[in-house]
């Protein structure tokens, strides 16, 4: 198939090249012709414009670092819809804002393209190796017709719903890869303060509970069936452990911002009454303060999605 791809930095240079060993023919654009090089040599055909891209093909990848470029690339001057056929298919790789990419869909839309937001997760290495997550909202019929495109450049493809849903997934996981760094340096570094040396102190807790488990699927125990009885650990005996732990940073002088307020949350949720239901009832409290019903995800279809992965 001949693609189309604009925007070949560190993600998108990895994810061009494994289309091209897919056998697929690429009409590539960058700010920089150099950034092309590679793929130009291995056969890539090289495009002045957005729109002299679009004009040569009926599929288009945007890899690009913000929503102002993804915008700019597809409605600006020489921009892509200037060039696109209609029934043609634009998927946007990029991290995009949400209102962006509706407000795409819909543009693009009345000219008779379809538009998707599919921004991946696996960095650099992901991009270069395969191994890499791409999360698609938009039309799934095109989706599909397009999967196996999707399947050259990574190994977990997956459609998540209609436009946007796809860019709200990468933002769910950004996030919280972000506090969760921000939590373990924090903990981490009230370990190693109170005496324990680096190294000893991780490999002694990436093998507990926490460290065995993937951080997202623990959600599935509990949390996302919406039952916490009988608890594996009950909610009283975590706030014990997060007050020790809170106490010993004191003790050693180290701040513990997030610890503090994961103690504050566990204290309401005893205040609820709920020191005997499972330690992970206190994330009831967020989902009364986001104003959603009670999150209740049948057991065997989370059963079968972790199988899945066996």
């Amino acid at each position: 198939m001949q693609i189309g791809f604009i925007g070949l930095g560190m993600m998108g240079a990895g994810m061009a090249s494994n289309l091209q060993k897919a056998g697929h023919q690429l009409v590539v654009h960058d700010l920089s012709r150099q950034a092309a090089s590679r793929h130009l040599a291995n056969g890539a055909t090289w495009a002045e414009s957005p729109r002299a891209v679009a004009e040569a093909v009926d599929i288009v990848f945007t890899s690009l670092p913000t929503p102002a470029d993804v915008e700019k690339v597809g409605t600006g001057e020489d921009g892509l819809l200037s060039g696109f056929r209609k029934g043609a298919a634009w998927f946007d790789l990029s991290t995009n804002a949400v209102s962006v990419v509706r407000a795409l869909h819909a543009q693009l839309a009345e000219h008779g393209v379809e538009f998707l937001d599919a921004p991946v997760s696996g960095g650099p290495r992901g991009a270069n190796s395969g191994r890499l997550a791409i999360w698609v909202g938009g039309d799934k019929a095109v989706f599909d017709k397009y999967k196996s495109v999707l399947d050259a450049m990574g190994d977990a493809a997956r459609y998540i719903g209609p436009i946007g849903a796809g860019s709200i997934a990468k933002l769910v996981h950004n996030a919280a890869g972000a506090a969760a760094n921000i939590a373990m340096a924090e903990v981490f570094t009230m370990g190693v303060k109170a005496g324990v040396d680096p190294l000893p102190l991780w490999e002694a807790i990436r093998q507990g509970a926490g460290g065995r488990a993937r951080l997202f699927d623990r959600m599935a125990d509990h949390f996302l069936t919406g039952s916490y009885e009988p608890a594996d650990f009950a909610l009283r005996l975590l706030h014990k452990d997060v007050s020790l732990a809170c106490q010993l940073a004191r003790d050693v002088g180290v701040p513990m911002r997030l610890t503090n307020l994961a103690q504050l949350e566990l204290t309401e949720a005893l205040g609820r009454g709920w020191g005997n239901r499972d330690s992970r009832v206190g994330m009831l409290l967020q989902q009364e303060r986001a104003g959603i019903d009670k999150i209740a995800v049948p057991p065997d279809r989370l059963k079968a999605v972790l199988d899945s992965d066996k």
